[in-house]
Parts: structure tokens; C-alpha cells; sequence
């Protein structure tokens, strides 16, 4: 196990909306035996209500807030020791405050998954609030490039099936 990992048990899986976050999280967590937890799921089941909902009568800055609160409890929980497997939001990691936060917290890794992947698998969505716009959504693929970069790993998405993404994790020798 890499020092980081000793340190503090987490695996945080970064990427665009729609790259397998959740679906892989839950197969990798459920491979080494850790605990799961998709951050939006968490967020929605405290808040009583949706993500969509949140931006259409909050603001994507006040999910931002949500967003960041509900990471620092569970990297706490993580710090006492409890190893998980962390699904963030498609913009978590791109918020300075939550990237300097994970940096030093366990091990940050990008699910980078081709846009046309992505596309066809939000097709059709309606919950996903920043995919509504066709060429907004690409030109945000694009911009979050770059700030998904600066995680410690990098697992290119090239298949569906996600045992094959965790294959490619387990290979990283984290553990």
C-alpha cells in the first residue's frame, strides 16, 4: 500500500459526468473490500432533494458549498481510518479548496473517458443540469480536462463494462 493510502484509506474517483465514477466505485470498492459512497448521492439523500433541484432553486454556487461540506465529512471519516471508495461529482475536484484537501487525504485518480462515451451514455438524462446545452456541455468536457489532469492517477475509459476500469486500478499496486 502506497504511504498515502497508510495515511488515509481513500480512493477518490475524479472525472466528467457520465465516465463510470459511480458504477466503477462501487465494483472497485466491493474488489478490496472497502465501503462505498457516490458524494451526489449523499448530498441529495441529506438534502432531501435532488442535484437538479439544488442548482434550479439554489445556484450551482450553493451546491458548490453543499458539494465541499459534504467531502470534508467524509474525508473526517476516512482520517479516523475507515477505508473508502469515494464517486465525486463531475466539478468536485476542480474546486481548489477540495483538490488541496484530497492532495494530502488518500489517492485521487481520473476516469478519463472519451466525450463521445460520455455523450451517449447521459443521452437522454434529464437530471444532469450543466448537460442541457449540447455545446455548452462539450466546451465543459473540455475545460475540466486540464484540472482532472492534476490527479494522481490517470485510467483511460475504454470500455463499458466496468471491471475492466477496475482491472486497470487494481494494476496501479495501490494496496
Amino acid at each position: 500500500m502506497i504511504l498515502k493510502l497508510k495515511r488515509t484509506p481513500g480512493i477518490y474517483l475524479v472525472g466528467f459526468m457520465g465516465c463510470g465514477k459511480t458504477t466503477v466505485g462501487r465494483t472497485l470498492a466491493d474488489e478490496i473490500g472497502w465501503r462505498f459512497v457516490d458524494l451526489d448521492e449523499e448530498i441529495e439523500k441529506a438534502e432531501g432533494c435532488s442535484i437538479s433541484e439544488i442548482f434550479e432553486q439554489r445556484g450551482e454556487p450553493a451546491f458548490r458549498l453543499l458539494e465541499t461540506a459534504a467531502l470534508r465529512n467524509r474525508v473526517r471519516s476516512i482520517e479516523c481510518g475507515q477505508p473508502w471508495v469515494v464517486a465525486l461529482g463531475g466539478g468536485a475536484f476542480l474546486q481548489e479548496n477540495n483538490f488541496e484537501l484530497l492532495s494530502t487525504k488518500g489517492v485521487s485518480i481520473w476516469l478519463d473517458c472519451p466525450f463521445e462515451t460520455v455523450e451517449k451514455r447521459i443521452e437522454g438524462q434529464s437530471h444532469r443540469p450543466l448537460a442541457k446545452d449540447p455545446e455548452q456541455f462539450r466546451a465543459l468536457y473540455e475545460s475540466r480536462r486540464e484540472g482532472y489532469a492534476r490527479a494522481d492517477y490517470r485510467i483511460e475509459v475504454t470500455s463499458d463494462n466496468a471491471a475492466d476500469t477496475v482491472a486497470k486500478i487494481l494494476a496501479l499496486d495501490l494496496l
